[in-house]
């Protein structure tokens, strides 16, 4: 579900923006929009860099765990055992035994709420270089999620070098502390709208961690099988691909089509 994941987190960002602009006065540069979009899509990817492979064979795990190579896989083996020890350590008397942590902490809201808020603190503290190396990651992400066919092919080189040219454009052209909060915000709202992504398949995720009830702390929660959405399926790639594109592209064209329409009317 990579490539929905990203459209989903690229639709919400845009829409999300035509939204404050409109309605909360809150305006922002095409370059701001870009941005944030590209960072909200990337995050929407990052709650599954849970799901390790083999690194020293640079095979299995997830996809987007291979945006950046052994590296890339590397960092999701520690995300993966480390959301397995917190699983280990967490779990009820009847949550079942687990042999990996995909869909776990990285699947909840305080990890959610937790990235968010240490986006922006980092920023805070550290300034643009924090917010160098966050957009290098989220912009890797967002291009294996969007461009899944091109990034395959290009292999992961290429997708570092994009993702790290990107990265230092908008280190050099970005505002200073204004952005930071929206994209803490960006990177938040990136991972909550993958939660709600597979909030509506059959496994589910255990969004209210660490809430227990009857002795289970990690119950997943999901659609019933009847209508939930099949990974890879017409659903999916159809419809919710379909709708999320045509959102986007609605949202951008309200963002940017007064601007342009003013453009053309003052070079005639």
């Amino acid at each position: 579900m990579g490539p929905s994941h990203a459209l989903s987190g690229a639709a919400v960002w845009l829409a999300g923006s035509w939204a404050l602009d409109t309605f909360a006065g809150y305006p922002q540069s095409p370059l701001t929009i870009a941005i944030g979009t590209a960072v909200c899509a990337g995050s929407a990817l990052l709650p599954d860099l849970d799901l390790s492979g083999r690194v020293t064979a640079n095979k299995g795990g997830a996809t987007v765990a291979h945006t950046f190579g052994v590296v890339s896989l590397f960092l999701a083996e520690v995300i993966e055992k480390f959301s397995l020890g917190v699983y280990e350590l967490t779990r009820g008397r009847k949550d079942p035994a687990r042999v990996n942590g995909h869909r776990t902490l990285t699947h909840t809201l305080p990890f959610t709420a937790l990235v968010g808020w240490g986006t922006t603190a980092l920023c805070t503290a550290f300034g643009k270089w924090a917010v160098l190396g966050i957009l290098f990651l989220t912009i890797g992400l967002a291009l294996r999620g969007l461009f899944e066919h091109w990034a395959k092919r290009a292999g992961w080189l290429v997708v570092t070098l994009v993702s790290a040219g990107t990265a230092l454009l908008a280190f050099r052209n970005l505002d200073g502390h204004r952005g930071y909060p929206m994209l803490g915000l960006a990177v938040g709202v990136g991972c909550l709208t993958h939660l709600l992504g597979d909030l509506i398949t059959r496994a589910g995720v255990p969004i209210l961690w660490p809430l227990s009830r009857k002795h289970r702390r990690w119950r997943m929660i999901g659609l019933p099988d009847s209508i939930a959405i099949r990974a890879g399926g017409t659903a999916e790639i159809v419809v919710l691909r379909g709708a999320f594109i045509a959102v986007a592209l609605m949202a951008a064209a309200a963002l940017v089509g007064p601007d342009l329409i003013r453009f053309f009317h003052a070079a005639d």
